[in-house]
This record gives C-alpha cells, structure tokens and sequence, in this order.
C-alpha cells in the first residue's frame, strides 16, 4: 500500500515500472521524457513506434530495457490553461491509467514523476494535489508501492503557508529547549530580540556553551550536598516467593512479576483499532503501512516497529497527543523537542490533522524520514 515521496533520477529507480510524462506520440521530447529514453537506449524508441500515440489522460505500457525498472508505463499529460479546461480531470486520469495498467500485469512497485508540472506548466502545488488524490484513492482498494520520485533538491512547496507555520512551530519549541546565544554581528543584522540557528548541532553546541558558562559564573563557596547512604540490601527471606524483583522498583510495587507486564506496543494497537471499530486493513492503509508488516506485527506481541511506523499508526487512529507517547512508550521511543520529525509529527496532532500524505509532503520538505514503512 504504501506512497513514499522520494528525492532521485526516475532512471535509477529499481521498481517494477517508471512512469514517463511522454508526448501524445511517444516518440521522445525532452525533460523526463528525453531522459527515459536516453537511459533505456534506441529499443525503447523501436517499440514505442508500434503503438500508434497515446491521447492525453490514457497510458500505454512498454519494456524497459537497459533501465532497471522491468517496464515503462507511458502516459501524456495535460497542458495548464488556467484549469478551466478540464486539466484536473485528465491529469487525474494519468495517474490512474497507469496505476490500473501496472495492476493489469500485475507489477507491486511504481514510480511516477510529477507529471505535466514541467513544460506544460501544470502549477507544481496543484499537480502534487492531483497525484496525491488520484494515488491516495487507488491504494485504497489495492495493495501496490508506489513512489513520487522529485529530482535533485527541488522542492514541492506543496503549501509554502503550512511550511512557513510549521517551520515557525519548530524554531520556537526548539529554541525552548536549546537556547541560541547571538554574537554582536547578527545582532546588528537581525535585531537583538531574533531568535536564530542554523542547524540542530549549531542549537545544541550553543546549548551546551550556556549552561558550561552560568556554571563558571556559579558561586563557588556554597558546600557539596552529601552524598546519600546506600540503602541496604533486603535479606533473601523479605522477598516473594516466586517472584522476581526488577531493577529500580520501587519499595510501594514489591510485589512486581513478569505476570504483571504492561500490554506491549502489539497488544495497545491491536485494541486501538478493536476500540475505533475499524478494520486491519483500513488501519495500515491510513498509517502507509505495507500490508506484509502489519502482519508480522500482528503475529508478533513482542514486535520491535521503528518510530515512524509507530507514529504512522498514531495518526492512522487519530490518537491524541497523550495517546501518541503511550503507543510510542510502548515501543521504547519519546516525542523530544529537539527533534525536528518530532516536532513537526507533534504540529499536526496538536491540530487534529491526520492525513499521513500530507504529514509526509511536509517531512519530505524538511528532509526527514516519512511515515510508514515497507516490509
């Protein structure tokens, strides 16, 4: 099921089939077009010649020869004429011709550009909403990979406005935690009240500078506080019998045993999905989780998931904020302040926003790990 945004050339892609923003003769062009047949060599050409064009909105499917993806799947997009001719509706149909037409052979993995947001001049943020609607809508019903693979450090700026807030959210959450210490020149260039850093490591060394200069500035006369007396051990005859006492418990839960085991991170979303009265496979489908993995953890109660997957599960649940560290407590991780992914996971919760695809365009703009996972 899963729909990953990725940063690559779409030649090197190793997927079951690419998808080409072709022209309607299929004869090559330039862009991804041009690159596609480069990469494939002259037998692509030689086939395409047999399939007399393709109309806007339709796919056709060849070999792929010297690409490693076994097949390319050619579709011609729309050009914008300031979307009052029908542009959605076909660019729509690209996406889904060649998703039916890779499940039609039944290929699992594909890889699309972003169609027609280059020289047809499709506007970059409304060709993200069309692929992500008409690929969202397709993996709903099938289980296929799928990845929209963005080249080089360009940017999607799906929403520059949800960007620029959810940037600010950062900067102040995460300077509340690791203050950043001005020198005179950004003072003087940015104001004495701004608040900037670079990158996380520049936040962090700046953090750690503060805290070793206001303990040289400390008064130095005040005594050390004693250290305290061990507490002696108990006598083999004060503990349960049959019963294990675990490191660090506490002398109120003496009594502890592994029959007293909190419910694992398997055992908590299993009764998460029973409590919201949805199904398994809606469940990894929302969370972009592949079908494979959620059958492992499904069989496993002692799975290990990563903290994407666990918070792909969050949102796929609609869990609150509270209900998100539990889950994450359950697998061994925290939501931490000094984590830009964190952040931006603990943005959108605290809004109620729970559309994993939209989550992940704005973790892919900021460069970090997306939700979901694949088995």
């Amino acid at each position: 099921m899963p729909f990953f945004i990725v940063r690559n050339d779409i030649t090197k892609m190793r997927v079951d089939a690419i998808v080409n923003a072709a022209k309607p003769s299929l004869l090559g062009g330039g862009g991804v077009d041009g690159a596609i047949h480069a990469a494939a060599g002259p037998e692509l050409l030689e086939e395409c010649k047999t399939l007399g064009g393709c109309e806007v909105g339709q796919a056709k499917i060849t070999k792929g020869y010297r690409l490693p993806a076994r097949y390319v799947i050619h579709t011609v997009g729309p050009r914008w004429h300031g979307g009052l001719f029908g542009e959605k509706r076909k660019l729509l149909s690209c996406y889904r011709s060649s998703l039916e037409l890779a499940a039609e052979q039944g290929l699992e993995s594909v890889a699309f550009p972003l169609i027609s947001s280059g020289a047809c001049g499709y506007p970059k943020d409304k060709a993200l909403e069309s692929a992500r609607e008409a690929i969202e809508s397709f993996l709903l019903e099938r289980d296929m990979t799928v990845y929209l693979v963005v080249y080089g450090e360009e940017s999607l700026t799906a929403s520059r406005q949800v960007f620029a807030e959810v940037r600010e959210y950062i900067d102040r959450e995460y300077v509340c935690e690791h203050p950043y210490r001005r020198n005179r020149r950004e003072e003087d260039v940015f104001g004495a009240d701004a608040t900037l850093f670079s990158t996380e490591e520049d936040a962090c060394a700046s953090a750690a500078l503060f805290s070793a200069e206001r303990e040289e500035a400390a008064p130095q006369a005040m005594a050390p506080m004693p250290a305290p007396k061990p507490r002696p051990a108990p006598k083999a005859a004060e503990r349960p019998a049959n019963s294990f006492q675990a490191p660090m418990a506490s002398a109120a839960a003496p009594g502890w045993r592994f029959g007293q085991l909190d419910e694992s991170f398997q055992q908590m979303l299993l009764r998460k999905i029973d409590e919201r009265g949805i199904t398994d496979a809606a469940c990894y489908k929302r969370a972009n989780i592949d079908r494979k993995l959620f059958s492992k953890i499904r069989k496993d109660v002692h799975y290990k998931p990563s903290k994407p997957t666990v918070l792909a599960f969050a949102v796929a649940l609609e869990l609150g904020l509270e209900e998100t560290e539990e889950l994450l407590e359950k697998a061994g991780f925290a939501l931490s302040r000094s984590s830009k992914f964190d952040l931006i996971l603990r943005y959108y919760i605290e809004r109620h926003v729970y559309d994993v695809f939209k989550i992940n365009e704005t973790l892919f703009e900021f460069d970090q790990a997306l939700l979901g996972n694949v088995s």
